[in-house]
This record gives C-alpha cells, structure tokens and sequence, in this order.
C-alpha cells in the first residue's frame, strides 16, 4: 500500500459572514441539531450571540457545552459526550482556541466509537472516520481546524498525551478573522509563535517531503510578515487574516510532517511545569534550529532567510545555527516581545529534571539528529 504525505481533507471556508456560513454549511450537512462546545467567554461575543440567533431564527436547535478548560482533562472529553447524547445532537461546532477544538474531537470520536479519549489516546484503533466535527478557531497557532493530532491531559499522571489519526479530523474548518480581532496581544504572540514551530519541525521533521517544505516556507513567511502587525494593532483585519490562514495551513503540516524535539519539550516541560503551550514551544525553538543545522543546514539558513538574516561567506554548519537561533530569539522577543522565560521564575534544575522524559516522548523519534543525553542536556539548557 502507498503511504501518501499530502493529505487534506476538510473543507474549509475562510469567511466574515460567520452567522451565514455556518447556517450554510448546516444546511448542506443537513445538521439538525449541534452540539456547541465554546469557550465560556465567548458567550458574550457579538458575533457568537449574532449566530446563536440566527441559529435560533432559522429554527436549528443547540445546545451549549462551555466546561472546556485548558489542555482539556480526559474527563472533561467523557463529560462532553454523555451530555451530547443525552441531548441527542447530531453533530458538533468547536468554537474556541484548540483546547476547545481538540476537546471536541475527542468528543466526536467517543460518540462516534464509544468507550472514553483515553482508549484512543493509548494507541486503540480510530477504524471510520468520525464526521460531525464542524471547528470555528478563534486563536491563530494551534491549527487543531485542520490538525489529526489532538492533545488531552492525563491528570492522575500528569501528562499531556496524544490522540494521532487522519480520521479524526473536522469535517468542516470555518476561518473567521474577525473572531480573532480581540484576542490580547500575549495570546496573539504566543499562538502566532506555535504555529512557527509548527512549520519549522515539520519543514526539518524526518518525514518531511518536497511539497510539505514549500507549505512550511510559506507558513513561516506569513508569520513572520504578519504577526508582529497583528500583535501591534490587533484590530488589523488583514494580518488577522494572514496569520488565521497561517495557522490552519500548520495544522494540515503537521499531519504531514510531523514535528519533532521542540514539541516534545514543550509537551514534557510545558505540562509538568505550567508553561502555556505556544510558549513552550517558542522557548524550545532556539537550542532546534541550533541542533538541526548540524544534519539540515540547508534548511536551517533558508529559516534564516525567512527571518531576514544574512549570512557570512564560507558560513559553517554550526555558524548557521548559531546565526538563525539568535535571529529566531530577535524576532521572538524584541520585535514581538513574548513574555520572557526568566519571568516565570522556574528552575533550571526543574527543566533539567525532564529530560529523560523528552527524549521518550511520543513525537521525539521525527528527530532528524540523534538524541544522545548530551545533545538532550544541551536541548534542555537552551530552552528558555
């Protein structure tokens, strides 16, 4: 059997009639009743009050489920599904930054194939594919819309895990700019920076291929062009734009590519010492770009580039990574100013303490390098 590395399979709109758009694509699925799994603040948005409305004037039933919190419990996932069958829904809107999205694919595969998200998080099989998912992504970074990869938490062995399969994935990913108009200028960087990272690994993972590493390029021009104007004027309709598009091509990459240490650590790091997902994986970035360039230095200095950095003649391997880590930390902390890691007042030894479960985490085998405990004692020094 072909083991094809461009697949795509949701539809997507990109649209500012969200209200009209989502009414549609209801109507074409013939939906009757959603199953509305919401960010509890967003209850308050205009536009998400304009589409409840409308939903309401064109005689569509729903109901709300807005228990979703950050990196999405397993319980949380069985919660949401005992409740979307007793009000017998037929299909799901995820409306929300991606621990909402994802949390809604856990519950769409759980009603769709039963037992709980853990099940399938510990390798049990996604056999169909799980149709209903309709995703609405307020954030830009996350790229979940489009994502096979959900992630939830275990909370007795407090750990993030990984839900991984083509199946799984929204039928349906609305892309609406003017959701994203007031999201604060930390969340907008922070996210902006995840999906960086998520077209820099899948461009450098092993299963990267020629038309996954075109998209990453793009993916990374975008951001770099159009997170810092949406950071500084969040209002921009057009960076938002950009930056949404952006972000929902780096879910799609990450189904192809992969990605590999700097999501491992911030997975690991991230859940084990409270660190926001988006940035974990922009501190773990740098001592990446510095590792990869001893195996991809072409690629690296093309990241380079992206960045706007130039090269010395007769540049070495290791110059490159040098070069483009401390041009990545440039564009990261002074053009856009994410929160610095010194700020968070967490312990080297604390970071350093994980880095066993790093090198074991599920995502770390698309490594390009060799993860010796040297090179993962480097890695874990340089995060931050």
């Amino acid at each position: 059997m072909l083991n094809y590395k461009l697949e795509q399979n949701v539809k997507v709109l990109v649209t500012n009639e969200l209200s009209e758009t989502v009414l549609d694509v209801l109507k074409d699925f013939n939906y009757q009743k959603p199953f509305i799994v919401i960010d509890s603040f967003l209850l308050n948005n205009e536009a998400i009050k304009t589409l409840l409305d409308t939903l309401t004037k064109a005689n569509k039933a729903y109901t709300i489920y807005d228990k979703v919190i950050p990196n999405p419990p397993i319980e949380s996932i069985d919660t949401g599904v005992d409740f979307f069958k007793a009000e017998k829904c037929d299909s799901i809107l995820a409306i929300g930054g991606g621990s909402v999205i994802d949390a809604a694919r856990g519950i769409n595969i759980v009603r769709h194939l039963g037992g709980s998200i853990a099940d399938y998080a510990y390798d049990k099989e996604i056999k169909s594919f799980c149709n209903g998912l309709i995703a609405i992504p307020t954030t830009s970074g996350t790229g979940s819309e489009l994502s096979n990869a959900l992630i939830v938490t275990d909370t007795i062995n407090n750990e993030k895990i990984a839900v991984l399969s083509n199946l799984a994935v929204s039928e349906v990913a609305i892309l609406n700019p003017q959701l994203a108009l007031s999201l604060p200028e930390q969340l907008t960087i922070s996210t902006g920076l995840d999906a960086f990272s998520h077209a820099a690994e899948a461009y450098t993972s092993t299963l990267s291929t020629p038309v996954v590493d075109a998209i990453c390029e793009k993916i990374m021009f975008l951001i770099y062009n159009y997170l810092p104007k949406a950071a500084k004027d969040g209002q921009n309709l057009e960076a938002r734009e950009r930056m949404m598009v952006a972000a929902a091509l780096g879910g799609w990459v990450l189904n192809n590519g992969g990605t590999h240490i700097g999501h491992s650590q911030a997975h690991i790091i991230g859940a084990k010492l409270g660190i926001a997902h988006g940035q974990a994986c922009a501190y773990a970035l740098p001592g990446t770009l510095k590792a990869t360039a001893a195996v991809k230095a072409k690629k690296i200095k093309e990241i380079g580039y992206i960045l706007g950095t130039e090269f010395p003649e007769n540049v070495t391997d290791d110059e490159i990574g040098n070069i483009t880590a401390a041009r990545y930390r440039e564009f990261r902390d002074d053009i856009l100013g994410l929160t610095p890691f010194d700020s968070l007042n967490i312990k080297r030894e604390d970071v350093m303490a994980l880095a066993k479960e790093v090198q074991t985490e599920r995502f770390a085998g698309n490594t390009p390098f060799e993860l010796t405990d040297d090179v993962i004692a480097q890695l874990m020094h340089d995060f931050g």
